[in-house]
């Protein structure tokens, strides 16, 4: 039987209708946040749910009429109420927010990294969220009249959307700008709003990417080597979120680190990541421009720290057991190490840190008894990776229980949590003690070095919030505070131009960042380039040679 076309749903009731739902029903992260210490008993309180309501309904159906017609509507509400039940969920089993950063990250996540995230509860979400879909598609929808007629009623419907959202936001102007104000993360907590607002951010600064002319390159030129110098061999090890208040080299009440603690290494106490995600921290530390001069799309058209080593003349290599370099080492010797068949460093095809070691020793060995030129290697781990912590490390290194063995944290006690993230870190510990033992036995050959650092923190639970990814401004320590340590030659000396461990030591105990390591490792490694900045050289003061020019 036919349908009749004139009968059934306009697409903007449909429209109206599904926001509204959207609203009350998958912005419960949002209400929670939001309604936290106000009293049901107050008038005020009411007053401000339902300007609220009307306000976010009216606001977020305006943009989606935009965009809907009635050969769109139902598949594009259908998606929209599909990712909405799917950011709620995260939004209230991790306590993220969904803003432009977050988002970056979300997409350039692997399918394996998403894979730890699914759960029995997202499952709930997106069966609903599919049922939502089907049933979409049983509803009819009204046939539309001329193009001009259908414009006009389509520019009026928005435009008395935006008035009635207007008006409900002057009856609570007050209460809600001071509340979004406060709590400037509210804002990514609205859905579908912050789904479409963060994912037409990240697309528009890729388009603008693409199109963006690459920033000029800078002169370099490597120093002379002293006469009789050998080879350096420096590594640097990129964390993968690990945060310093489990570090016990960092002060932590249990024994994390008991191999590096044995080990003369140069440990600084205070370091703040550049970021909260490995999208924004990696190409950030990498970069000339850091935090202080933070501009994302400066960072990513910039020469980074291993493109510039390598057109001074050095062998630069990557090795990658993470989800890739994030454009940082583009046009460099690249080892993807994260999956492979050794039944005990790669269980279920899915690779532990411990797959780095062989890959720095085949880079290294490679090279033959003589090798010709400095050589930096980047092995990028994966890590403390959340929230599948317990699969970080080897069984023999689950040392604290009793642990989490689950996806989903919150089936887990804070405790079961926390050991598992520390025996990662233990895990960690082992990986750069071993990577160590290596150098020592390439001292022969080379000058060696090796310096750590985590790309950013995570949370474990602090003020309900889990993984990490906070927005920069509102990020807590436990995100931000990072582990960092340097280790040379065992003492450092000769080969690093008489660099005084004592004076290094000294300057650890002073606050440090991410924006430091470019200019150390330029200043370590004697390269001569513009960008090169002495104060930032966390080395400078304790070498004999000084600071480059």
């Amino acid at each position: 039987m036919k349908q009749d076309g004139n009968k059934g749903w306009s697409v903007e009731a449909l429209v109206l209708a599904a926001t509204a739902l959207l609203v009350l029903l998958a912005n419960l992260p949002f209400w929670r946040e939001a309604l936290a210490g106000r009293s049901a008993a107050d008038f005020g309180t009411w007053r401000f749910i339902a300007g609220t309501s009307v306000l976010l309904v009216a606001a977020q159906a305006a943009v989606v009429l935009l965009l809907a017609t009635r050969a769109t509507v139902r598949p594009l509400l259908g998606l929209l109420i599909i990712a909405s039940l799917v950011a709620q969920h995260l939004m209230q089993r991790y306590g993220v927010v969904l803003d432009p950063s977050m988002m970056r990250n979300a997409l350039r996540t692997q399918t394996r990294e998403a894979s730890e995230l699914v759960s029995p509860w997202l499952l709930v979400n997106v069966g609903l969220g599919v049922l939502a879909f089907v049933a979409l598609f049983r509803v009819p929808i009204r046939r539309a009249p001329a193009l001009l007629p259908a414009l006009a009623r389509r520019l009026g419907f928005v435009l008395g959307a935006a008035a009635i959202g207007v008006a409900a936001l002057l009856l609570v102007f007050q209460d809600f700008s001071s509340t979004m104000r406060n709590q400037r993360e509210l804002r990514y907590r609205i859905t579908p709003a912050n789904l479409l607002y963060s994912t037409g951010r990240v697309l528009a600064a890729d388009m603008r990417d693409a199109a963006r002319t690459r920033e000029p390159l800078l002169p370099v030129r490597a120093a002379a080597p002293a006469s009789g110098r050998k080879p350096r061999l420096l590594v640097m090890v990129v964390g993968e979120t690990a945060r310093a208040m489990n570090f016990s080299l960092d002060g932590y009440a249990r024994e994390t680190n008991p191999e590096l603690a044995a080990l003369p290494v140069i440990n600084f106490a205070d370091v703040t990541a550049c970021g909260t995600s490995t999208e924004v921290s990696v190409p950030c530390l990498f970069s000339a421009l850091g935090r202080a001069s933070y501009d994302e799309a400066r960072i990513r058209a910039s020469e980074s720290l291993p493109q510039l080593l390598a057109r001074a003349g050095m062998r630069v290599v990557w090795l990658d057991n993470q989800a890739g370099c994030k454009k940082v080492c583009a046009g460099l010797e690249f080892v993807d190490v994260s999956s492979g068949s050794d039944a005990q460093l790669c269980p279920g095809g899915e690779c532990l840190d411990g797959v780095l070691l062989d890959g720095l020793r085949r880079v290294v060995d490679g090279q033959g008894e003589a090798p010709a030129r400095d050589t930096v290697v980047v092995l990028h781990q994966l890590g403390n990776h959340g929230p599948a912590y317990s699969k970080r490390y080897p069984r023999e290194f689950a040392h604290f229980q009793p642990e989490c063995t689950k996806h989903e944290l919150r089936e887990c006690s804070r405790e079961e949590i926390v050991n598992s993230y520390d025996n990662a870190i233990r895990y960690t510990d082992h990986v750069l003690a071993q990577a160590i033992g290596m150098l020592k036995s390439w001292q022969p050959r080379y000058d060696v070095g090796l310096m750590y650092v985590s790309d950013h923190g995570e949370s474990l639970g602090e003020k309900g919030l889990y993984l990490h990814g906070m927005p920069y401004a509102v990020a807590p320590r436990e995100q931000l505070a990072v582990p960092m340590l340097w280790w040379f030659g065992g003492a450092g000396a000769r080969g690093w131009d008489g660099l005084d461990a004592a004076c290094l030591r000294e300057r650890a105990r002073r606050p440090a960042r991410h924006d430091n390591i470019y200019h150390s490792v330029l200043g370590l490694m004697q390269i001569e380039t513009p960008s090169y900045q002495a104060g930032s050289d966390l080395i400078a003061p304790c070498r004999r040679s000084g600071a480059n020019g």
